[in-house]
């Protein structure tokens, strides 16, 4: 029998359906830092880096889909989960720390935006940056929740960009695969740091933040109640949360590796193994892989930056609203939420304050690795307790799949943070 002609569309259209938050995460991920700094690895170490991001997939599914799951399940963000079930003191300091690396990681990436447009269109570049910043915190305040998801959502189709500019890298795939699949690991210092930039950029703790605050701002949407007092709709919103954070982190970890591969084919092969930003990774990809990828890359800058810019931001004010108690969402009002969308101008004029004052966009970048290294292990630790919690989760609490999943990510995690201090 045949098949109606309109059920193919029907499930193209129930999967778009289920795309939001975790996409949304998972293409956040490769904001222009990350650009950064898997293109450092790539041309500095080839393809023998490239497992690094197979390795870390599973490992920040799972801790992502634990994320989104205490705020689906609880109907709050993890600072609030927190607030409600451990002293106040951790709560203080995780958000002091999370504020601090994202002003960093926000600087350095509306700086590396304004660059890439620099490269394409000759100007100003503290004009750009402004120009972004204003752009960003606009569309955060002013556009309706509806409008500014369904924004978000059409941006990430700027991360195909990079695979675009496979096409123009000649690329030995076959090489590249087996630096893919077959783990090629030293001990110096240099290798280490690049297993712990990738890891630190790969696992961070904003998108955790973004993801819970995302999936409680679903339910005020849709006018549905917390899993925990909903419990006969867990089945049906616990899958949509796995395929929607798996389909968004796999989105995100081709795209990376994709940035590897295209650098190692062109950089590294012809012996620039020294990039100090997204940019810069932009134009030395010019006289190796032409024009046409040169752009696809800058403007991928631009695009991931745009998507990254308001996470970063309203991770921030997700975190300080849940900790002082103050009225929260993106699908509030201004004037109902002055202080959270306060928090969201305020993130992102400090991120633009940094780059006119001339900070170095690299040490930044650092900075927010160093903080985000020291940050995520606490986190996760705690945030795995919160999961576990039935105080918190009810009878809800997280499978021994996710369980085991997110004590895996959580030590290595703290390994890495470990391997960063040390080297």
């Amino acid at each position: 029998m045949s098949k109606p002609a309109g059920q193919p569309q029907r499930r193209r259209r129930s999967l778009l359906s289920v795309l939001g938050p975790g996409l949304v995460t998972g293409a956040a991920d490769d904001d222009p830092g990350g650009i950064g700094t898997y293109s450092q690895g790539g041309a500095q170490f080839g393809y023998a880096i490239g497992w690094m991001l197979l390795f870390s997939f599973p490992l920040v599914v799972s801790i992502q889909e634990i994320c989104a799951q205490i705020g689906a399940t609880t109907g709050r963000g993890i600072a609030q989960n927190l607030r409600r079930h451990y002293p106040r003191p951790l709560l203080r300091g995780v958000v002091v720390l999370l504020f601090i690396a994202n002003v960093f990681n926000l600087g350095a990436d509306l700086g590396a935006m304004s660059a890439a447009l620099h490269l394409l269109v000759p100007g100003p570049v503290l004009l750009f940056t402004l120009g972004f910043g204003i752009l960003s915190i606009a569309l955060e305040v002013l556009v309706s929740y509806a409008r500014y998801v369904r924004i978000l959502k059409w941006s990430t189709l700027s991360l195909f960009a990079y695979f675009g500019v496979l096409f123009f890298a000649h690329v030995p795939f076959g090489e590249a695969m087996r630096g893919i699949f077959v783990p090629h690991v030293t001990l110096d210092r240099d290798y280490m740091m690049a297993l712990v930039a990738i890891f630190g950029t790969t696992i961070s703790p904003y998108l955790f933040f973004w993801q819970a605050g995302q999936e409680v701002e679903e339910q005020h949407r849709r006018h549905t109640k917390p899993l925990c007092l909903a419990p006969r709709k867990a089945g049906p919103e616990l899958h949509r949360i796995r395929v929607d954070t798996v389909t968004g982190l796999g989105f995100s970890n081709l795209t990376a590796l994709s940035i590897i591969i295209a650098t190692a084919a062109t950089l590294h092969v012809h012996g620039v193994t020294r990039i100090e930003s997204a940019a810069q990774a932009a134009g030395a990809l010019r006289p190796f892989a032409g024009d046409w990828a040169f752009a696809l890359f800058a403007l991928g800058i631009i695009g991931t930056g745009l998507l990254a810019v308001p996470v970063l931001a309203g991770s921030i004010a997700y975190a300080l609203s849940e900790c002082f108690g103050w009225v929260e969402g993106l699908n509030r009002k201004p004037l109902e939420a002055k202080a959270f969308y306060g928090a969201i101008a305020l993130a992102v004029c400090a991120g633009m304050a940094m780059n006119l004052l001339r900070f170095n966009p690299m040490r930044a970048l650092y900075w927010s690795a160093v903080l985000n290294g020291l940050l995520a292990p606490p986190l996760m630790f705690v945030t795995m307790l919160i999961a576990r919690n039935p105080h918190a989760m009810g009878h809800l609490t997280i499978s021994r799949r996710l369980a085991i999943g997110g004590w895996l990510s959580t030590a290595v995690m703290t390994i890495v943070g470990i391997l960063f201090l040390v080297s």
